[in-house]
């Protein structure tokens, strides 16, 4: 099979399984779970924000040792996590268990993606590394849209879907045994040096621009069950609905690498922030109505997908001879963003209201255009720039 079809693949689907199930499938069972387990808005958001912040302890931890061991041991690892994270999932009898899981469960994230990117620079050639790559980061739709239906079937029995959910992640770590290749991009670099990177100006814009439009997403991500129900009143056939247009728009993400290739960083960058704010209010506020909440959630998928490939691509650029290190640094950040965006947002709709939590958090997406990609080429695709490169 074609290395970059292989690589792919496996990627796809690992990133699917620990994403769309392990990760944010939390959100869309969330009105099921705090019906019988007694969860408070405040405490869904902080055991939300609490897997966000595993996943970025995780993600600086697999960024490092994938440099060291290899992408195939930690992307078998992030498969092996996930299946105990939703298995337990599944069995907990209180809501301190449950957030004990959920964090194990969003650990196999922080650890899904490194290794990922490391794999791709090894075994695709170099003019189809952003494409892969890309693609490998839509398997978060695929795996929030299969999600969906699977909820539809099986309504609210949240604790079948997720040992269900887990199987299927035991079937990836497997398959992320074989398809994977054993070594590093740094182990095979020699130039190539360990440590933290140096903090070069598009490093710094790249964790400005992720921190704000993580938080900004931990809306629907977080909330968008709890939103779609008390806004209209949808159990979770509804919400499941809401999921499945999430993540059908969201394959679309799949595209960033050929838009940046085409249009630059920062347009693409930019115009999605647009559309991402515009999903948060089409889903948050009191004019929504069944159409316009999945339009909002089709434009979320989208936009969430598409602006995580574009930090991809600008991370990866920008450390092009640790592109692990180079996926981490943007995607930690998103995570920190999610971690401390998360129970703020619960905080300000259990306080204030939804819509001023809402309101702020559009202003947030609108925010995080001030940010762009220094490129020296008008068309925005980088040009590796050797000092911003070079690794501390």
């Amino acid at each position: 099979m074609n290395p970059a079809l292989r690589i792919g693949a496996t990627g796809f689907g690992l990133i699917a399984v620990c994403y769309g199930f392990a990760r944010f499938a939390f959100g869309l069972f969330l009105p099921q779970m705090r019906e019988d387990l007694a969860l408070s808005a405040s405490l869904a958001g902080l055991i939300s924000g609490g897997a966000f912040f595993a996943y970025c302890v995780a993600i600086i931890i697999s960024a490092r040792v994938s440099e060291r061991i290899g992408a195939r041991a930690v992307a078998v690892a992030a498969g092996l996590v996930a299946t105990a994270g939703m298995i337990g999932i599944a069995v907990a009898p209180s809501p301190v268990w449950l957030a004990v899981f959920v964090v194990l469960a969003g650990t196999s994230t922080g650890l899904a993606s490194p290794p990922m990117a490391d794999a791709v620079a090894q075994g695709v050639a170099p003019e189809r590394r952003d494409s892969t790559n890309t693609w490998i980061n839509a398997g978060t739709s695929a795996g929030v849209a299969l999600s969906g239906p699977i909820a539809l079937v099986l309504g609210g029995q949240w604790r079948l879907v997720f040992v269900l959910f887990a199987g299927v992640a035991l079937v990836l770590a497997v398959a992320a045994f074989f398809a994977l290749p054993r070594t590093s991009a740094a182990q095979r670099d020699k130039n190539a040096s360990a440590g933290l990177p140096t903090l070069s100006p598009n490093l710094a814009r790249l964790i400005g621009a992720a921190f704000l439009m993580g938080a900004a997403s931990t809306t629907i991500w977080s909330f968008g069950g709890e939103i779609a129900s008390t806004q209209l009143g949808w159990t979770t056939t509804g919400i499941g609905l809401l999921w499945i247009a999430i993540g059908a728009a969201g394959i679309t993400g799949a595209a960033a690498g050929a838009l940046v290739a085409r249009f630059g960083i920062n347009t693409v960058h930019r115009v999605f922030l647009g559309v991402l704010a515009a999903s948060l209010a089409l889903v948050g506020l009191a004019f929504t109505t069944p159409l316009l909440t999945l339009v909002g959630g089709a434009l979320f998928g989208a936009a969430y997908v598409m602006l995580t490939g574009v930090y991809l691509v600008w991370g990866t650029t920008t450390l092009a001879q640790r592109p692990a290190t180079g996926l981490m640094v943007g995607f930690l950040t998103i995570a920190i963003g999610q971690t401390l965006g998360a129970p703020v947002f619960g905080f300000v709709m259990g306080h204030v209201g939804l819509a001023p939590a809402v309101w702020a958090f559009v202003g947030v997406a609108l925010a995080t255009g001030v940010f762009g990609y220094d490129t020296p080429q008008a068309s925005g695709r980088a040009r590796l720039d050797t000092a911003e490169c070079r690794p501390g």
